[in-house]
């Protein structure tokens, strides 16, 4: 981006603070203020008419006003006033669902949607934004970086570098830690992972079981919520937080049924009576496993998942914390119009949503679970990976 069409940026935002202020302004009193000919101030004016954010009037302009004529107000919300960037980790499982709240809400907001797909990666991230700030077509960022990995030079670098764009930019299921340099210039909404796996625990505690095991996905950014809001719930409730995995297991994961077997040895002699598992394709491989077995679920062994992508096709339907993906997607949407349309006068927002849990058959039993019934079977046939 040159530096006259920067300057055009930061004089047509300063032109959108006077006018939220005063609800009109004049092009006389424009051009003096910033120092430029009235021409390129009527100039201004036109631009952010186009955009539906003001509108003309005979020496100046005002805000748009829910009396004028609804012929121009059809015209005017034609235009998309804003063209948004959007970077994602993935355009598949759990991604679509947020994607799909962002365009709904920039339907409703007259808004277009780049969309670029990228990987858990920083050097792809990197390529992704800077190929949409380069273009001069977006006037804000919605992106989903990797911030996770033991090089924390390297996260900070990314996060410093993200603070320092062009444009504003609002996180989408990520979050500034603390130490960031930048905390001020990033916004940040995002699902609350933490308390949806306490919900399962609580969920599962209220049931009658008082040993429980979470098996969370590897390489997941969601984790290490989810093992937060673990520790937590076990700590409140009184139980132990010691039987924790990180494995996947999923139908594609190689020997992921020896994976499961090593599991289901450890619940063997933990006694464990439920498990929570992240994420749905896990948790329908485990059931498989379960059943092929003749481990009955939920009356042997209870199962939450977390994600609710495709929990309710298991066979039982799987009980399931659901993220709110859609409404997470729909919020980065009205906080980026927002910071769009008043500017450096709106204070920096940052939002955390709850998920639900949805309560289906695979947690219903309706006997107590002091001891599963198949712990006394034959003995383990391998032993479980060490705990984590």
């Amino acid at each position: 981006m040159g530096n006259e069409q920067l300057f055009a940026l930061q004089r047509r935002e300063r032109l959108m603070d006077q006018l939220r202020l005063h609800g009109a302004v004049r092009v006389r009193d424009l051009a003096r203020d910033l120092s430029v000919s009235e021409l390129t101030i009527r100039r201004d004016i036109a631009a952010l008419a186009d955009r539906g954010l003001l509108t003309r009037v005979h020496g100046g302009a005002t805000l748009p006003s829910a009396l004028e004529p609804e012929p121009v107000r059809r015209r005017r919300l034609a235009t998309p006033a804003f063209t948004l960037g959007m970077v994602v980790p993935s355009l598949d499982f759990y991604w679509p669902q947020i994607v799909s709240g962002v365009r709904n809400a920039a339907a409703a907001h007259g808004v277009n949607v780049q969309l670029r797909g990228s990987s858990y990666d920083w050097a792809e991230d990197r390529r992704q934004i800077v190929r949409l700030t380069e273009s001069g077509q977006v006037q804000g960022l919605l992106l989903a970086p990797n911030l996770d990995g033991p090089d924390m030079r390297e996260m900070h670098e990314m996060i410093d570098w993200i603070g320092n764009l062009r444009v504003p930019v609002v996180l989408v299921e990520r979050q500034t830690p603390e130490w960031t340099p930048t905390p001020h210039q990033l916004e940040w909404v995002r699902s609350d992972h933490a308390l949806g796996l306490e919900m399962a625990v609580r969920h599962l505690h209220s049931l009658g079981h008082r040993n429980i095991g979470l098996v969370l996905s590897k390489g997941s950014p969601t984790s290490a919520h989810l093992a937060v809001g673990w520790h937590r719930a076990c700590g409140e409730l009184g139980l132990s937080a010691d039987f924790l995995i990180r494995e996947s297991v999923a139908l594609n994961v190689p020997r992921h049924r020896g994976i499961i077997g090593d599991i289901l040895d450890g619940c063997r002699r933990s006694r464990i009576t439920a498990l929570i598992v992240h994420s749905d394709p896990d948790a329908i491989s485990v059931v498989q496993y379960l059943t092929e077995q003749g481990i009955r679920v939920p009356d042997d062994m209870a199962l939450v998942s977390y994600d609710d992508e495709v929990a309710h096709l298991a066979d039982p339907a799987i009980t399931a914390v659901r993220p709110p993906k859609a409404l997470v997607g729909r919020t980065a949407v009205e906080m980026m119009v927002a910071r769009l349309l008043e500017g450096s006068r709106r204070q920096i927002q940052r939002t955390v949503i709850l998920p639900m849990l949805m309560i289906r058959a695979s947690s219903l039993s309706t006997s107590p679970h002091p001891l599963p019934s198949y712990a006394d079977q034959s003995a383990p046939r391998r032993s479980l990976p060490e705990h984590r």
